[in-house]
């Protein structure tokens, strides 16, 4: 199982049916799809614990990515870009300070309901001055 560095690769990890083919050129077409569009570097493990908890984690993060294509019939690419544009501004002024949320589009609240995910509260968070004595 080791790479002849004392190292556990996670090819090695793999191929006692931790995971299984994607049917689009195995593991690495997975873990490349992910890092691809997340821009992350390869992350070296030691310890065999670790590889599998990575691998692991690697399918559950491309199993939620499938389950939310799946059920919106589009790209994880063209939802993640729609979401992103929704974001918590927070504005103070000297009558107080405040967090809201930016209105949702038409496509955001598209996305949620195919989701069964509640829209989020347009105010997070909101704080009146102190009075001074």
């Amino acid at each position: 199982m080791a790479d002849g560095h004392g190292e556990l690769g996670v090819a090695d990890a793999l191929d006692d049916g931790g995971c299984e083919a994607d049917g689009r050129g195995g593991e690495q077409a997975s873990g490349s799809d992910m890092k691809g569009s997340l821009g992350l570097r390869p992350v070296f493990h030691h310890r065999e614990d670790r590889i599998r908890s990575h691998v692991q984690l690697c399918w559950l993060g491309l199993l939620l990515i499938r389950v939310v294509e799946n059920a919106t019939g589009d790209t994880w690419r063209n939802v993640r870009n729609e979401l992103d544009r929704m974001h918590l501004v927070t504005m103070e002024t000297d009558h107080g300070r405040v967090a809201q949320r930016t209105t949702t589009t038409s496509r955001q609240a598209e996305i949620l309901a195919k989701l069964d995910i509640a829209e989020p509260g347009r105010l997070l968070d909101f704080e009146l001055p102190t009075p001074s004595a």
